[in-house]
């Protein structure tokens, strides 16, 4: 039995709102059940089986249970134009072989290790504002991350073409809608200005990511970050890692290890500036425990109202807000049954956050919600803004101590407020980003 869904297949052109606003279209699927279905035909002929699936249950069974059922969607695997055979694109053996061999690198006392040049990078750029000044803090914010990814992971210093590479992963980014649509393969051929842009933002990327490489070969010792890591398993000679595959892994990691952790931090200095109340506890939480000093990693543990500002903000706005699997054979969920060919699971953590079965007043930024009892009493898979199971985020523990500190840096001397007629709203591509984040910043008093 097939899961409930709308009475007709939508029509092709309809499948236009799914990826110019896929939340909107997930939405008005979810009204058919936590689990429901929708085939999209074309000329009665089977264009692909879409499943909405937003039981927690039913979400670890496909993410953990029966990962092995499932495989990265299709449309995904376009993205190999540009990310090559990267985490985020590549599968089986491979895709193992390289988690096995990424892992350390992100484990808790590397990412500890971290910690002080997160907190110098953060400073650098608050160190730049002015007080009183309408900043962009989306472009702002990806500065930060993007200097971050460079140091931490691959030893480098980009502040200086911070603004280069950040256009071109923007230019990117924007671009993924096309290249996974069910026309990408004509899309790409054409002589558009879009494609024309594509081409140079990646060889923009490529040529900051192969001299990084060859400074680093060129170096005495490959040195123990993530980029010796993958070096030395190419020198190595092991299976599936050459040259185009370091580089397929960097440009994977620049793009998902600075883009998603921007977007979560827009998204707190947002909610924190239009909810007073929530940025005086932060603040407050902030003079007590730093003083005016710029923090460590031993304050994590009492930076407990900056981590819950930023958890809060993940369930409303997760950066990561729709992500599909491939059904590899017919398979059972729960009472319904997916056949096999051409059939897409989707889980929705956009949806799956605001269900207010799971979170009391879903609508409302609640920070102090996630108290140890609450998050003990959370099913699983309700709370999903780094994914799950063997594809779960790698970087899951450095982005949340990155955020956590790049707040606790920016905001210890520094309030926010939105500019006056800004108008903010969610922009689902491949991160959820805001439409614009004008913001004031003002200088506070020392504590």
């Amino acid at each position: 039995m097939l899961p409930p869904g709308p009475d007709r297949s939508p029509r092709v052109w309809e499948l236009a709102a799914l990826r110019r606003d896929p939340l909107r279209y997930f939405t008005e699927l979810r009204r058919h059940g936590e689990v429901a279905h929708v085939a999209v035909r074309v000329a009665g002929a089977l264009l692909v089986r879409i499943t909405l699936v937003q039981d927690p249950a039913l979400i670890k069974k496909i993410l953990v249970d029966d990962g092995a059922c499932f495989e990265k969607p299709r449309a995904l695997k376009k993205l190999k134009v540009l990310l090559g055979e990267g985490l985020l694109t590549s599968e089986g053996e491979l895709h193992r072989r390289q988690q096995r061999l990424m892992q350390p690198a992100f484990h808790r006392d590397a990412v500890l290790r971290y910690a002080p040049t997160m907190v110098e990078c953060a400073a650098q750029a608050e160190a730049r504002w002015q007080d009183g000044a309408t900043l962009d803090m989306t472009a702002e914010l990806m500065h930060v991350t993007l200097a971050i990814a460079g140091r931490t992971l691959f030893g480098v210093d980009v502040t200086a073409e911070a603004n280069e590479i950040g256009r071109a992963l923007a230019t990117l980014m924007e671009a993924f809608p096309d290249f996974i649509s069910p026309f990408a393969a004509l899309w790409r051929v054409l002589p558009t200005r879009r494609n024309r842009a594509v081409a140079a933002a990646l060889a923009r990327i490529d040529e900051t990511i192969f001299r990084i490489i060859a400074a680093r070969r060129a170096a005495d010792e490959p040195g123990d970050d993530l980029l010796g890591r993958l070096l030395a398993a190419e020198s190595e000679g092991k299976a599936g890692m050459t040259e185009q595959q370091v580089r397929d892994e960097a440009i994977t990691l620049f793009l998902a290890g600075h883009e998603t952790t921007a977007v979560a931090l827009a998204w707190t200095f947002y909610l924190l500036a239009v909810h007073p109340k929530a940025l005086a506890a932060v603040h407050a939480e902030l003079d007590a425990v730093l003083a005016g000093r710029l923090p460590t990693a031993d304050d994590l543990p009492r930076l407990v109202h900056t981590r819950r500002a930023l958890q809060e903000a993940m369930r409303l706005y997760p950066p990561a807000h729709t992500f599909g699997r491939g059904v590899l054979r017919e398979y059972a969920l729960g009472p319904y049954t997916i056949p096999a060919g051409r059939s897409m699971v989707f889980i929705c953590p956009y949806l799956l956050h605001r269900d207010e079965r799971y979170f009391p007043a879903p609508l409302e930024f609640r920070p102090e919600r996630w108290t140890p009892e609450f998050e003990a009493g959370l099913p699983r898979f309700a709370y999903v803004p780094f994914g799950g199971g063997a594809r779960v985020c790698i970087g899951a523990a450095f982005a949340w101590m990155e955020g956590t500190l790049a707040l606790a840096t920016l905001l210890r001397r520094w309030t926010l407020a939105l500019a006056p007629g800004a108008q903010v709203r969610p922009v689902p591509r491949v991160t959820l980003r805001p439409s614009e984040l004008p913001m004031i910043v003002r200088l506070r008093p020392a504590p």
